[in-house]
């Protein structure tokens, strides 16, 4: 199966489209763009995170495997 990103500019593109998809030759799934509960999600945690150093970071990280032992 290959997938292909394409623009409507027609509404008849689209029910040419739909005929195919009822004819099980091709199927059709809403765009990530589409999916905008996912973007608004994923906004929320831009920027929650601060930087570190690697140094830092690994010792967090063994620090916390540390604890499950």
């Amino acid at each position: 199966m290959k997938t292909y990103t394409i623009d409507i500019i027609s509404d008849k593109a689209l029910t040419l489209l739909k005929d195919l998809e009822l004819l099980k030759l091709i199927r059709i799934r809403k765009s990530d763009a589409e999916n905008t509960d996912t973007g608004k999600r994923i906004s929320g945690y831009k920027g929650a995170m601060k930087k570190q150093k690697m140094n830092e970071l690994n010792r967090q990280l063994d620090e916390l495997r540390n604890a499950w032992e």
